[in-house]
């Protein structure tokens, strides 16, 4: 996982409440055996025009087709986001399109912590930042935001400062990078002591034949 500690990063707005992880990442792609490759299939049914002769093509009136938002890291959303079904697959989606970063009011607590164990920071403001964000990055050609995790900052060059919340545990895994895999692998010289330790106990513990019980 790619340690996060601060970024400068083309915004995205998505003014929309409630986006729920089926909308994130429909249920026709949950087939996958890999976690990577979800990326083209974030928002799908929002994106791809889904009726008549020009079905499957990118729809031009979704934001996230619009040229201007193209390689944006940070995405910014509406109150509830993520809300919906538990699938892990919605952060995997998000992480494979680029995004680093979402702000909005409020977000499904599952979602909160599937998006955290796939390095992505979820960063709640007031409903009244959030507005102004998502009206500046509409309206603002080429609209950037510097999100600092490690001063739990969200700044802009036309004077906006935020402060966000966050559990310091979170926090650390990641500024490190650490999943839960790689939280595992910090303690692997105790796992493998345990293990031969373990192992030894077992072969010294004395051999009982049924016929001498």
């Amino acid at each position: 996982m790619e340690p996060f500690k601060t970024i400068t990063a083309l915004a995205a707005p998505l003014d929309r409440v409630n986006v729920d992880t089926d909308q994130i990442i429909p249920k026709q792609f949950l087939k996958r055996i890999e976690r990577s490759g979800y990326g083209e299939f974030l928002f799908f049914d929002w994106r791809r025009i889904q009726e008549g002769p020009n079905a499957g093509s990118p729809d031009p009136s979704f934001v996230l087709n619009e040229p201007r938002y193209a390689g944006a890291k940070i995405l910014i959303a509406g109150k509830n986001f993520g809300c919906g079904s538990s699938r892990e697959h919605a952060a995997w989606a998000l992480s494979d399109f680029g995004f680093r970063a979402v702000i909005a009011p409020t977000f499904a607590d599952i979602f909160f912590s599937n998006a955290g164990k796939n390095g992505i920071v979820l960063i709640k403001l007031s409903e009244e930042d959030v507005a102004l964000l998502l009206d500046r990055a509409a309206q603002t050609p080429n609209y950037e935001l510097t999100v600092s995790l490690e001063n739990q900052t969200v700044t802009d060059t036309q004077g906006f400062h935020a402060t966000f919340e966050i559990d310091p545990f979170r926090k650390f895994c990641l500024t490190e990078g650490l999943d839960d895999i790689g939280l595992t692998l910090r303690h692997a010289a105790a796992l493998d002591t345990f293990e031969k330790q373990h192992d030894q106990a077992n072969w010294l513990k004395p051999k009982f034949s049924e016929a001498s019980v």
